[in-house]
């Protein structure tokens, strides 16, 4: 069924490319080139000479959700793009052409039970915005409050179903078939973009994204998340602070305020970074459609971001991957890269380091310390991709989105200001991190964390030091020695008294370090003292 269903969406595909005079993408497609006789059953009803970006432009726009954000996510790269289609892609970004009013004041009425004008003391009719998922209207709450409204498009997860029948049916075929099919792992990128889009059709969970960004950037003079007001939000509605700030991509009106440009590509930098490394948990769709400036001061402009349907996150052992990966790079430790992607399993355990080391060295040497400017990312990104070709780099699905974001970060910065020295700017940020995760902080905090532990172990001491003499003096430790059962019974015996051992000494060192720094004054052997007892809790810790 599902593959009858792509099937009839991969023809009605190449209707809209065969209507708009996109015949050139079929014919070079491999898998749609057989089907090529249908150009004369469906013979194309614009004229070809129309713009080449508008006609991609509006065939993205007809065939739905999923091709206007890849088309969105590709406007963000003026550098790999003819300024024609860029400009074409960017009104992807907040232009879509909007549903009927009539069908988002239907929504609106369905969510609340009651006809919006008795909920809002105003809304506007007319959009204000619209995308791929949702359209933006404004309105005033009864406290007279400025809001947006975020209304989700009738039938939008419908019509993205139908487009994830054919990437599921083609991942398969890939998987089944093509020889990087294994290393490429594509039922596993498309398992993990299905559940990103679908996380975005609900709009409570954005509420909830915006309220966590908030947290993690409340005082901030970098980042402003506007407020989310919840008793107005609903799964298919979001009410929302309304930002009045300069939409990032108007240059012209950034420039006549005076805006330092400088400043702002380096804050952004430095907010991505942070939001991947220090709060775990990142703003993923990153277009200029999404992002204003507020410029009250110029000389400190503040980022303003909405639209929060697509976040990250990545789990401890890959987030500290990445950013030994970073530093690695800004030292030019190239072996170093090469012995991380080897320990990760990431590339095959028989893989010369050395090797993999020069390729590296040969792709990244000529970038390094240059302006984003001077850095032709088509070249690096395909040198890049014959590296992971020639050993078998396997590619990380978790990555994906954090590579997407990363990719719409470079591209923003490098529309800003192309001399953002990317590396100089990042550096601090991950070094920061990496201290904090290995530093005295990081001990301490472990050592919080498993101070629970430390209680009930001392708790539990005397009771168990009780019980190991009395074994002992009646000998029944030495009975059958030989059964596994002993043997266990040994094993965890002696696990115990090694966590005991060291609980004890973590617990001693703890209360010891507090007393020396509280009552003694003595800073610097009071934290000798925690740190000792952090390492010693560490050591405690059972054997998993």
């Amino acid at each position: 069924m599902m593959r009858r269903r792509a099937f009839r969406r991969i023809l009605g595909i190449q209707r809209v490319l065969i209507k708009y005079g996109l015949d050139e993408l079929i014919t070079a497609t491999h898998m749609l080139r057989p089907l090529r006789f249908l150009f004369w059953l469906l013979p194309r009803r614009r004229d070809s000479s129309a713009p080449l970006g508008e006609r991609i432009r509006l065939a993205l726009e007809e065939l739905g959700p999923i091709f206007v954000k890849f088309g969105q996510a590709v406007s963000t790269r003026r550098d790999l793009l003819p300024r024609d289609i860029a400009d074409e892609l960017a009104k992807l970004q907040d232009a879509v052409p909007p549903f009927p009013a009539e069908q988002a004041i239907a929504v609106l009425n369905e969510a609340y039970g009651r006809p919006v004008e008795e909920v809002f003391k105003r809304f506007d009719v007319e959009p204000f915005a619209a995308a791929s998922i949702a359209q933006i209207h404004t309105a005033r709450l009864p406290n007279g409050t400025e809001v947006i409204v975020k209304v989700l498009r009738p039938g939008v997860l419908e019509q993205i179903e139908r487009d994830l029948d054919v990437l599921r049916v083609l991942a398969g075929l890939a998987d089944r078939y093509w020889e990087h099919g294994k290393r490429l792992r594509p039922l596993e990128v498309v398992a993990e973009y299905e559940r990103t889009i679908i996380d975005e059709l609900d709009l409570l969970r954005e509420a909830a994204n915006a309220a966590h960004l908030k947290r993690n950037f409340e005082g901030s003079d970098m980042l402003y998340v506007p407020e989310v007001y919840w008793d107005y939000c609903r799964p298919e509605v979001l009410v929302q602070e309304r930002i009045y700030g300069i939409p990032i991509k108007d240059m012209e009106a950034l420039r006549a305020a005076g805006t330092n440009i400088q400043a702002l590509a380096e804050n952004g930098v430095e907010i991505f970074f942070t939001q991947v490394f220090r709060h775990n948990f990142f703003h993923a769709d990153m277009h200029p459609g999404n992002i204003f400036v507020i410029v009250t001061d110029p000389d400190k402009p503040k980022y303003a971001a909405v639209d929060f349907g697509i976040v990250g996150s990545l789990n401890q052992e890959d987030k500290r991957y990445l950013a030994e990966n970073f530093l690695a790079f800004f030292d030019r430790d190239y072996r170093r890269i090469a012995k991380l992607h080897l320990d990760s399993g990431w590339v095959p355990a028989d893989t010369r380091i050395e090797h993999l080391e020069d390729a590296v060295r040969t792709v990244c040497e000529p970038i390094f310390n240059k302006p984003l400017a001077e850095i032709s990312f088509a070249q690096v990104l395909m040198r890049l991709f014959r590296v992971a070709q020639r050993f078998n780099v396997e590619i990380q699905p978790q990555m994906i989105l954090l590579h997407k974001t990363l990719f719409n970060v470079e591209g923003l910065g490098r529309e800003l200001y192309p001399q953002l020295d990317l590396w100089k700017t990042a550096h601090p940020v991950l070094k920061r991190w990496m201290d904090e995760q290995v530093g005295p902080r990081a001990m301490l905090d472990d050592l919080r964390e498993n101070l629970p532990q430390i209680r009930q172990a001392l708790r539990h001491l005397p009771v168990a030091i009780r019980q190991l003499a009395e074994q002992a003096s009646t000998g029944s430790i030495k009975l059958d020695m030989e059964s596994p059962e002993i043997r266990q019974i040994r094993a965890e015996l002696a696990g115990q008294r090694r966590q005991r051992y060291w609980l004890t000494i973590a617990a001693t060192s703890v209360i010891t370090g507090t007393l020396v720094m509280t009552l003694a004054g003595n800073v610097w052997l009071g934290m000798a003292l925690l740190t000792l007892g952090g390492l010693a809790a560490i050591a405690g810790r059972p054997a998993k």
